[in-house]
């Protein structure tokens, strides 16, 4: 499949949808589903950190990935954002057309 689920998170609902429009807006992605209030725990710079964060489920294409990518280190507040595209195996075709007619009508 050329579709893939591209997951990042953000440390608060602003900057969260900041990000989540900026992508659909330049139409690197059809949807951007934000899931507030997640528990995230993880090593950072040697120590164990929990923190509350935003969880950004971005529908977009492989061949747009890079400037996904490039989008989310750009305007995203941490120095090291997660960025992590899983393939979509499979997906009901209408829905999968519908996210093509968006990121096919760049302006």
């Amino acid at each position: 499949m050329d579709h893939c689920l591209v997951i990042t998170t953000c440390p608060d609902a602003h900057s969260a949808e900041m990000l989540a429009r900026h992508l659909v807006e330049t139409r690197l992605a059809a949807c951007v589903n934000i899931l507030p209030g997640i528990c995230s725990v993880y090593q950072w710079k040697g120590e164990l950190a929990t923190d509350v964060e935003q969880l950004l489920l971005v529908k977009t294409r492989r061949d747009v990935y890079p400037q996904v990518e490039a989008a989310i280190r750009a305007k995203h507040p941490y120095e090291l954002p997660e960025v992590i595209a899983v393939p979509l195996a499979q997906g009901s075709g209408d829905y999968l057309a519908w996210i093509n007619s968006v990121l096919d009508h760049k302006q």
